[in-house]
């Protein structure tokens, strides 16, 4: 057990597993830590797996700027199916059968979303309009115009092709929604698609590879914590800090 008045700093990386929410893991951090300045720098979906940048005391100062970096995930698409929630947790909108591609046609498909782009946000997000998540709005029934939010996709390549399946790597700016170009694919090869899986791999220069896990973490010691937290000044080199 932690004692109470020790105060840590630093940037945590974790493992998030399935099922947990991004608030979900800051509240175990807390009471893990015994601290309350712990924030994160940037999200993840419950379904989602993988890298959640965790900021512990002063590391918390570089939110906005660990935010801002781009991402990189890799997942899996089911094609033949539409969801609500453009993912697996959703309930299926419409089938349709899969067309006959060759690995070729997918790649040549995932290609198109290369570049600068334009993005429209999913109705189950957190992006609020007129002070009310869209989530709630969608649970509702209600759909709400949203603005195209500017996106740039610089790598999306292909992994596994078994259809009516697919793996995929994807490396993306902030504010991306890997759920939608899943969704979007699905509509230009004219079957629908959503994203059944997803694990983020990176976030900027920090790698998942550094990450531990909540149940490691749980049985470490102060000394250990100390350890595996990255200084600020490592994970924002051209940040000033103080």
């Amino acid at each position: 057990m932690l004692a109470p008045t020790k105060e840590f700093d630093g940037v945590l990386l974790i493992d998030k597993p399935g099922a947990h929410t991004s608030h979900d893991v800051v509240a175990r951090l807390r009471g893990i830590l015994k601290m309350k300045r712990i924030g994160h720098a940037g999200t993840l979906d419950p379904m989602a797996t993988g890298l959640l940048v965790m900021l512990v005391g002063k590391a918390t100062k570089l939110s906005q700027y660990l935010m801002s970096v781009e991402k990189e995930y890799t997942g899996t698409i089911e094609l033949g199916k539409v969801t609500n929630t453009q993912d697996a947790e959703g309930e299926v909108l419409s089938s349709a059968p899969v067309p006959v591609l060759t690995e070729a046609d997918v790649c040549k498909a995932l290609a198109g979303f290369l570049g600068d782009q334009y993005q429209i946000p999913p109705m189950f997000s957190a992006i609020k309009i007129a002070g009310k998540p869209l989530y709630k709005s969608a649970r509702e029934g209600e759909e709400v115009e949203r603005e195209p939010r500017f996106i740039r996709v610089m790598n999306y390549e292909l992994t596994r092709w078994e259809s009516p399946e697919l793996d995929f790597r994807v490396l993306c700016t902030k504010g991306t929604y890997v759920r939608t170009l899943a969704h979007d694919l699905g509509q230009r090869l004219g079957c629908g698609a959503h994203l059944k899986a997803l694990r983020r791999i990176s976030s900027g220069t920090l790698n998942v590879a550094r990450a531990v896990t909540l149940e490691q973490l749980q049985k470490m010691t102060p000394t250990e914590i100390d350890q595996v937290l990255i200084p600020a000044y490592e994970a924002a080199p051209s940040v000033a800090f103080g």
